[in-house]
């Protein structure tokens, strides 16, 4: 059996990315070392992690790309289930989110927006997909 544990952001800094989420989506801390080199968030069945660039490196020798609020996002999103997908986009703002797209509802009911992360990361915040 394979069950999908978490995804690991590369960030600069991993405290001030998880009191970014804690703040703006009102996450949890799980745990973060005490060099805050690595942490983690509870976010339900799967976890938010964040690695500093640094320690990242260490594990990859041939580098990786960078996500920065300067570039276009990844092909890539964490996507964050809500029933409130307006005052969500706002409370994630208020804390330094980029807004990207407003909400809007896509043909099959599903209200959808979009925000990048204090490191540019693409979050999709929106409503459960009914049926």
């Amino acid at each position: 059996m394979i069950k999908f544990g978490y995804t690991i952001l590369y960030v600069d800094n991993v405290e001030t990315s998880i009191v970014f989420y804690e703040n703006a989506f009102g996450f949890s801390r799980k745990f973060i070392t005490p060099e805050k080199d690595y942490g983690e968030l509870s976010t339900g069945e799967t976890t938010i992690s964040f690695a500093s660039k640094k320690l990242a490196a260490q594990n990859l020798k041939d580098g990786f790309i960078e996500s920065t609020l300067e570039e276009k996002p990844f092909a890539i999103e964490l996507g964050f289930l809500t029933d409130d997908v307006a005052g969500t986009v706002q409370k994630a703002t208020s804390f330094g989110a980029v807004l990207v797209k407003e909400p809007v509802q896509k043909p099959w009911g599903q209200i959808v927006a979009y925000v990048r992360d204090l490191e540019g990361f693409l979050i999709e915040i929106c409503t459960e997909v009914q049926g």
